[in-house]
């Protein structure tokens, strides 16, 4: 029996292999794609090496290993009991004793190794990739568009030159009927002219390599306006300086580190630090509210520095009292702005802080997720009796929609105070893992209700694909 049990275990893993693998790979591809689309014209005519833009990327594919693994999960899981729902090998296990549980055993081991496995990406790995992205990405937008000329049109883009080229030939880059005039050096002013030439950087690029043939160099000095002497040449070599077409890589220092580039211990240091600074806060608040309701009651305490020299040394009690009233009035607007600014700080501290503890808890909610998406996906893969890419695909991403909208949401309303950081980051897993406890045990159990293949029949998921296509060409 317990090799029968092996068997089995092997078996449903060997199934959730490669639509996993394919259904990662693909969520990965997707998210590629969108990056490079949204940002390709940084990357266009700026002579950047594939090495850098190759760079950039394996730096991205960490945030989308993040968010890909739990969606492959989900649909090797949908995929894998759909099929085994289909051919009936469901109803084989439960006749030879098994059941969701004894099936789940092996799922739920390997979705705990993802979740480790994600939880460790996300806090070691995915910040570092994140930081590096950022500085290169800075580094990219940075540097100017490769240099380029055009026939007939002056260039004065290489500091000290300027340069008209009358033909250019767009396919070999040969430039003819050559002027250039170089105001680099501080006592001369020279105007070459060639017949023809070519221009490329060096490869650092740092540097643009003028190539001339057949031409004259006409000098002038400016402290001796008599001196003035022609030169002729059959080939000239110009070497400019160019740094500002030239890519520079940034130092790691240069940059703060975001929420998004800090580990759970550092950005943890910052909430005691907050927290820390907001107890300050508070207490000057409580001081300052205290300050103004001794002066008003006992007339005595912190405003009593603002009394005039005509009423402080009064003879009698109610004279005093006047003063009080009198300064109360004057100092309202003080104590209300010392009130305002004291809150403003304090929220301000909250917000700061929420913003922290949601990236905290963003990095063990989304790992958590592997496991809620294998408790979902199993019970509804055998309801659903479908295992084909179409029909796992689409609730695939229904689910993750359905996550994101409440992952996101809730990081929201907590960045602005309006929940709790850990309600708004939790809320996904709580309500999808509810649904997924509840399905488990009905659908063990067979006292699940709903047809599901009625349901997808009556959709028509051909038409709906087809909608979707023609909104996503639009």
């Amino acid at each position: 029996m317990l090799k029968i049990n092996t068997i089995i275990n092997r078996y449903i893993i060997k199934q959730h292999i490669a639509p996993f693998i394919f259904g990662t790979a693909l969520v990965m591809l997707l998210f590629l794609m969108q990056f490079l689309i949204n940002h390709l014209d940084k990357f266009i005519g700026k002579g950047l090496s594939p090495w850098i833009i190759l760079q950039l990327i394996a730096f991205q594919l960490a945030w989308m290993i993040t968010l890909a693994v739990p969606m492959g999960t989900l649909f090797s899981t949908l995929m894998t009991f759909g099929n085994l729902s289909s051919n009936s090998e469901i109803t084989i296990i439960k006749a030879s004793g098994g059941s969701l549980f004894f099936m789940l055993r092996p799922i739920i081991l390997i979705g705990l190794f993802l979740t480790l496995f994600v939880f460790w990406f996300n806090n070691s790995i995915l910040p570092e990739s994140n930081q590096q992205a950022k500085i290169l990405m800075a580094d990219i937008t940075r540097k100017k568009p490769t240099f380029a000329l055009e026939s007939g049109q002056f260039s004065s883009e290489l500091t000290g030159y300027t340069i008209l080229a009358r033909q250019v030939d767009s396919l070999t880059g040969k430039m003819s009927n050559i002027t250039i005039y170089d105001k680099s050096k501080f006592n001369t002013f020279n105007i070459i002219n060639a017949d023809s030439g070519y221009i490329r950087p060096n490869a650092t690029f740092n540097q643009m390599i003028l190539s001339l043939y057949n031409g004259e160099v006409h000098q002038n000095f400016i402290t001796q306006p008599n001196a003035y002497r022609i030169i002729e040449f059959k080939s000239l070599i110009v070497r400019i300086d160019a740094e500002e077409f030239a890519f520079k890589r940034s130092s790691a220092d240069m940059f703060a580190r975001g929420d998004r580039e800090m580990n759970i211990a550092d950005m943890q240091k910052i909430v005691n630090n907050v927290d820390t600074n907001l107890q300050i806060r508070q207490k000057e608040y409580i001081d300052i509210v205290k300050a103004h309701f001794d002066y008003i009651v006992y007339g005595k305490g912190y405003y009593q520095r603002y009394e005039t020299s005509d009423y402080r040394f009064g003879d009698s009690l109610q004279t005093h009292r006047v003063v009080v009233l009198r300064n109360v009035e004057l100092l309202m607007d003080y104590f209300y702005s010392s009130v305002v600014a004291t809150i403003n700080m304090i929220e301000s501290l909250k917000s700061r802080k929420n913003q922290y503890i949601v990236e905290i808890q963003k990095k063990y909610a989304i790992p958590v997720a592997c496991l809620i998406f294998i408790l979902i996906g199993a019970p509804l893969g055998i309801v659903i009796r479908k295992g084909n890419f179409g029909i796992s695909a689409i609730l695939s991403l229904g689910f993750y929609i359905i996550y994101w909208i409440f992952l996101i949401g809730g990081e929201k309303l907590a960045d602005r105070n309006l929940v709790s950081p850990y309600v708004g980051m939790w809320m996904a897993n709580i309500v999808i893992g509810f649904s997924a406890i509840v399905l488990t045990l009905r659908v063990n159990y067979e006292s699940f209700g709903i047809n599901f293949s009625n349901i997808l029949k009556k959709i028509n998921l051909q038409h709906f694909s087809n909608r979707i296509i023609k909104i996503l060409k639009k």
